[in-house]
């Protein structure tokens, strides 16, 4: 049987099959844990290039070796050569070689409404119950596979959707392979950094450069719909946060604020932008709509109060501020009405943070159950994750120095930034809630700053 991770960390993890309504569930322990062998034979090419399938095949395995949870079990090793989508495999021969899954797949040329599109076919079985671990439609009637349609200019995106199917009926969560990664990408010498907006695919492929470098820009951030990014821009020599549309590849200036506006994130239904406005030393919180333009002040305090993130839900923010004596993390509601802390009384925001060290740059997870954030201590930087009631407060990372944190959009993990040593170039990391799973992603430049994309529609 497949084997399944668990742990607090990785809950509620469990489906059924049908050979005897028997539940596999994976289980996590990160002290004692073994990935899950998945054997993935190049896909069947159905009238298209041998190697584009190979190239599916290719981008397929990669996205499952790199969540840490799987090993690939390499051709070489296989017995049956002559796995077929249509038919059902010689479960003995996969035993032989303890494969626990496989998956069978073709890519073929159709044409529709005279388009010549992709195909890609995929089935997964699992070995030791000999049976296929069926998906369910929408209507929840089981069916024996998936297909994807695509672009032939698309195929990686067809490689990424197949994953993204595997990797959900293998953890029972939502995958995160069909994305992008907006960052910033830095090229020139430490006093004299180009830094220019940049995207890519989440596993560093397909990289666009949106903007010159003839103005610095810091802290992209994804709309809902990863079709707008927020950012900060020092145009004009005034930081100010502009909007950046990709489907016209144009940018505007957010707002007509008379004082910089820095550390911007889209609310969580898109109709808005939450920034920080700096008036005669003092930063506060504000919330614009993008639809009237109109802003509202949510905090009013002597402080220094910025990075504000929303809950999924719309109805709480955490942000960072020095209002107790040293950075920390606070949350409050959305409307601005009191609330109850977790360290007693009522009050409009609620410290959260009391280890020692500085916290920053707070995002709340997906899930809604954590909030990712920056902590420095003993002269080393972190990446850590809290509960929203600031219990439960663990460190992932360590550093020289750590920033920057986003959530992938299933709340598994966490992209940052990193620079290893004074002086050192800086890079795209993840690293997954166990923090086991520490990785560096590609990229042609140094780089920094990274957000993550919903799932691509």
């Amino acid at each position: 049987m497949i084997k399944r991770l668990c742990t607090a960390l990785f809950v509620g993890l469990a489906f059924t099959i049908s050979h005897a309504a028997a539940q596999l569930e994976v289980t996590l322990n990160p002290t004692n844990f073994e990935p899950t062998p998945v054997a993935i034979p190049t896909f069947e090419a159905i009238g298209v290039d041998p190697a584009i399938a190979e190239e599916i095949s290719e981008i397929v395995r990669n996205d499952l070796l790199s969540t840490g949870l799987f090993t690939i079990t390499p051709e070489s090793a296989h017995i049956q050569k002559d796995v077929n989508i249509e038919v059902a495999p010689r479960f003995a021969d996969w035993k032989i070689i303890k494969s626990d899954a496989l998956v069978v797949g073709s890519v073929e040329s159709v044409v529709r409404d005279g388009n010549e599109l992709l195909r890609g076919s995929v089935r997964l079985w699992d070995v030791y119950g000999e049976e296929l671990m069926r998906f369910e439609d929408e209507s929840g009637r089981q069916v024996s596979g998936r297909r994807f349609l695509t672009n032939p200019e698309d195929l990686r995106r067809i490689a990424h959707k197949i994953s993204d199917a595997i990797y959900t009926r293998l953890t029972g969560e939502t995958g995160y392979f069909d994305t992008r990664i907006v960052y910033i990408a830095e090229t020139g010498p430490k006093d004299r950094r180009t830094k220019r907006l940049a995207i890519m695919d989440a596993d560093g492929a397909n990289v666009q450069y949106l903007t010159s470098g003839r103005f610095t820009v810091l802290t992209p951030r994804f709309s809902p719909e990863a079709q707008q990014i927020t950012y900060m821009s020092y145009e004009n020599q005034m930081p100010r946060v502009y909007l950046y549309d990709l489907r016209r590849g144009r940018q505007e200036v957010l707002g007509n604020f008379q004082n910089m506006t820095f550390a911007p994130r889209f609310s969580r239904d898109g109709g808005s932008v939450l920034l920080t406005q700096a008036t005669n030393g003092n930063s506060d919180i504000y919330i614009m709509d993008l639809q009237t333009r109109q802003s509202r002040r949510l905090t009013d305090h002597p402080a220094i109060d910025t990075s504000p993130s929303m809950s999924p839900d719309g109805r709480e923010i955490v942000f960072n501020s020095d209002r107790g004596g040293s950075p920390q993390l606070y949350i409050m509601n959305t409307d601005g009405t009191p609330r109850t802390c977790p360290s007693g009384g009522r009050d409009v925001a609620c410290r959260i943070t009391f280890g020692a060290g500085r916290y920053s740059t707070p995002v709340w997870s997906p899930r809604g159950d954590l909030i990712a954030f920056t902590k420095q201590a003993r002269g080393k930087f972190h990446i850590g994750v809290i509960g929203t009631d600031g219990d439960g407060e663990r460190l992932l990372t360590e550093a020289y120095l750590d920033e920057g944190p986003d959530w992938s959009p299933n709340g598994r993990v966490i992209t940052f930034f990193r620079e290893a040593a004074p002086g050192a170039s800086p890079g795209l990391w993840s690293v997954d809630l166990t923090g086991r799973n520490l990785r560096r992603l590609p990229t042609p430049t140094d780089a920094s700053d990274p957000a993550w994309s919903p799932l691509l529609q």
